[in-house]
């Protein structure tokens, strides 16, 4: 079964979100130098890779909005973009941004689903872990 691992918030002014959820939520927010001004929010801590650190929490981000007809949106891991956009297509959705490579860590699309709710897919690139003995 895929899970929702992420949500994002498009905002009109940055500065000014961050403020508000730190404020309100008490929200970690990190500026990490990516497109359209993205920000981490942390809503539990993360171990140094940024494995949650809380069973069933999901961290997020905000970024800076760039047309009205931008809401927030969750975000699904999947096993495989490819093979879910073609079940989106097969079951009344649509693609609106195409599999594209992120940090190297992972790829990205977005879909709407039949109701015109936006939704993220996210793909994990395979990682080696290493252990100093």
């Amino acid at each position: 079964m895929d899970k929702v691992t992420h949500f994002q918030l498009p905002v009109n002014n940055v500065d000014r979100a961050k403020e508000f959820y730190k404020k309100l939520f008490d929200w970690t927010i990190t500026d990490i130098g990516f497109k359209r001004d993205y920000q981490l929010i942390s809503t539990v801590p993360t171990d140094d890779k940024g494995i949650l650190l809380e069973v069933g929490a999901i961290n997020g981000a905000l970024f800076k909005r760039e047309s009205a007809d931008e809401y927030p949106s969750i975000v699904v891991t999947v096993d495989s973009i490819e093979a879910t956009i073609k079940k989106v297509e097969v079951s009344g959705g649509k693609v609106v941004r195409q599999k594209e490579t992120v940090m190297e860590i992972g790829y990205y699309a977005e879909i709407i689903d039949t109701e015109d709710n936006l939704i993220g897919l996210w793909e994990k690139l395979p990682y080696e872990l290493k252990f100093d003995i």
